[in-house]
């Protein structure tokens, strides 16, 4: 019944706005004839013509009422589904990335899609021309992996038997990659703020043989490790969740080796000290902000400048990878479509669920036109005569 009264009431209001601005156009005309009219004339006159040009609209709504009810219904519906899909559900705070990825582990829907890697994948130019949904979503993750290692000059015959630290792990799916690529001499140690995450890798890493990959709770902003502890600093998708960029990139630059090697993937936003920000700028950030617990974007440049200010680094060499990984925002949304099995018998996560889609579509929208940008640095810690 309240689904029906909404839909005559949408009904009746679209009726009434195109009989409205009909009435207003009549109005506003200008007429050239009316010296020998009264006003009461010239009100019924127009009267008459708004009720004659009124009458089909009138007439399609009586003829069609379930069709007239069902769309506005639609409208209606939609306006309301945005209008708090809208409005963010997980702001960022203290404890909210343990929490939620804590979550996102234990329900394991982000597992059935995205496989061990909580990252994006990588596309290139002929899978795209192909159609990016004739690539398996999975491998697309491992391929982005392929590539980084390449972008950070890590490879199995140079780095075999590297210590290797894996920067906000997840559970642990890369770490457990390089582990295997490097080989048993390798020591891959992952760390992130979810024990959730970290009991699932040491599952995961148990189960495909791999001692050589081990998993710790630990603050990236403040590490244990002492200084110059590692051969490589891998660091994932992990940047967008730090509230003070300046000591993610210290920390990882002081337990970094001299001469080891640094390479990061992380979302950035535009610098807006070339193009400032907008409102609609703002307002999307702040969605994207807020939806999936990140306290604040920075841009590449930004990120370089940091490295550069610690006096440990050479040369960063950046890039903005949007083109190659643009399309797993809308792959994984496909995939969700295209197989239901991992959402559809979990009912309380329904809503989870949508607002994970919407922002998904959000994101693909913000790098699509260039207010978010994929950044990509390498860079390799300067020995101590250089």
């Amino acid at each position: 019944m309240r689904i029906t009264i909404a839909a005559a009431a949408s009904g009746f209001l679209a009726s009434t706005s195109a009989f409205s601005t009909q009435h207003q156009n009549a109005v506003t005309a200008p007429v050239t004839s009316s010296s020998h009219r009264t006003p009461t004339a010239l009100s019924m006159g127009l009267k008459s013509s708004l009720i004659t040009k009124a009458a089909p609209l009138i007439n399609k709504a009586t003829q069609y009422p379930l069709a007239t009810a069902a769309a506005g219904t639609a409208v209606v519906g939609t306006a309301a589904v945005k209008f708090v899909l809208d409005r963010p559900s997980r702001t960022y705070s203290e404890d909210s990335v343990a929490r939620e990825y804590d979550a996102w582990t234990s329900d394991g829907i982000l597992e059935y899609y995205w496989g061990e890697h909580i990252h994006l994948g990588y596309y290139n130019k002929e899978e795209m021309e192909a159609g990016y949904k004739k690539k398996d979503f999975i491998q697309a993750k491992y391929d982005f992996i392929d590539e980084m290692m390449k972008f950070g000059g890590i490879e199995a015959g140079v780095d075999a038997g590297a210590k290797v630290l894996d920067v906000g792990c997840g559970f642990g799916g890369t770490s457990r990659y390089l582990a295997d690529k490097l080989g048993p001499k390798a020591d891959v140690t992952g760390i992130t703020l979810s024990p959730n995450q970290v009991k699932r890798g040491t599952e995961l890493a148990a189960e495909r043989g791999l001692p050589n990959a081990k998993f710790q709770v630990m603050n990236a902003l403040e590490m244990d490790f002492p200084d110059n502890s590692f051969d490589i600093v891998w660091a994932c998708e992990s940047g967008e969740h730090m509230p003070d960029k300046e000591a993610y990139i210290n920390e990882m630059m002081r337990v970094l080796k001299p001469g080891g090697k640094f390479v990061m993937a992380t979302w950035c936003q535009r610098d807006d000290r070339v193009v400032p920000f907008d409102k609609k700028d703002k307002r999307d950030l702040r969605f994207l902000y807020e939806e999936w617990t990140h306290p604040y974007f920075i841009s590449i440049e930004a990120y370089a400048e940091l490295m550069d200010a610690t006096k440990m680094m050479g040369p960063a060499k950046t890039a903005d990878w949007c083109e190659p990984t643009i399309a797993s925002w809308r792959h994984s949304n496909w995939v969700g479509v295209y197989d239901p099995r991992g959402w559809i018998f979990k009912p309380t996560k329904y809503l989870k669920c949508a607002r994970d889609g919407y922002c998904l579509e959000r994101m693909h929208r913000a790098f699509k036109r260039g207010l978010m940008e994929y950044g990509m640095f390498a860079a390799t810690k300067l020995k101590k005569e250089e």
